[in-house]
């Protein structure tokens, strides 16, 4: 059974670059829309449109049939969902809890066997495409948890992206989302280093950019991230230090399951050293920088 936007209320928790778009297409589709996150300034301009104000997850779940969570880190994922004052402890049965951060597969198998324990319903259901696929309601989104709890929810996901997979069961969400984060790392470097050679052999990389994105090299970074490092913009999309925590858990992952990640591990300590220079807010593709020395 597919939930209507007329009569189920939507609790969203975490209105950064990303959840703030996100959000703002689920109250667009008319759902009432409930809102928290730990810097109140940030839910101001959705609360204008509409929006109802919580004060804690808490309150936000007492208020919420289905609830999605978009924060930074897998401490506060946990924090969330399984401290004293976390949804799981105050949901009423029957509600549905989706966690969109990428965090640790191991936490989200842990919070569906907490929320089935308290007859809720718990998805993991990480997304990629960054600031552009957020405004524009195009994500990725890599699910996992139970058949019957996607599917309820599929026309929330809906609003918010429109590649979107059940990818099995808890926690494969988040496994999908530790290989798109494998992949992306390793093409950082070889993006950044092919266009800090045009730049520095004297070629324009505009031009360059035009031979070689649609062809053999193209990827999404070097289409949308690549412009963005030849006119000098760094704003985040997708911050250093999320990406940092991103392949943190995915070596980690990787190294349980006795799986070797040299690529990755390089490109770990290449955004190391690059959030040591003080690059840690800026967007990933501030890795430019660090090849041309600006």
């Amino acid at each position: 059974m597919q939930l209507s936007s007329e009569n189920t209320a939507v609790g969203f928790i975490g209105l950064g670059v990303m959840g703030k778009s996100m959000a703002s297409h689920i109250r667009e589709a008319g759902y009432p829309l409930h809102v928290y996150t730990r810097t109140a300034s940030k839910a101001e301009e959705l609360v204008k449109q509409g929006a109802v104000w919580q004060d804690s997850p808490g309150s936000l779940a007492a208020a919420s049939r289905v609830i999605i969570t978009m924060v930074g880190y897998p401490q506060d994922v946990e924090e969330i969902y399984l401290g004293k004052d976390g949804l799981i402890e105050h949901a009423a049965p029957g509600t549905y809890l989706i966690d969109m951060t990428t965090s640790s597969p191991q936490l989200a198998e842990r919070i569906h066997e907490a929320a089935a324990a308290k007859g809720l319903h718990a998805l993991d259901a990480p997304v990629s495409g960054g600031d552009i696929g957020a405004r524009n309601g195009t994500l990725s989104i890599m699910a996992g948890g139970r058949g019957e709890d996607f599917n309820a929810v599929l026309p929330i996901l809906e609003r918010m992206g429109s590649n979107i997979v059940l990818q099995g069961p808890a926690g494969a969400g988040q496994h999908t989302k530790m290989c798109n984060q494998i992949a992306i790392a390793s093409n950082m470097l070889g993006v950044c280093e092919a266009l800090a050679y045009a730049k520095i052999s004297g070629l324009d990389p505009a031009a360059v950019l035009k031979s070689i994105g649609s062809g053999a090299a193209g990827s999404w970074s070097l289409s949308n991230l690549g412009p963005r490092m030849i006119t000098g913009d760094f704003e985040p999309g997708f911050f250093v230090k999320h990406f940092i925590k991103d392949m943190g858990i995915a070596l980690q992952s990787a190294k349980e399951m006795k799986l070797d990640t040299p690529g990755l591990a390089l490109a770990h300590s290449i955004y190391e050293r690059l959030s040591a220079l003080g690059y840690e807010d800026k967007g990933t593709q501030v890795l430019y920088n660090y090849y041309i020395k600006e």
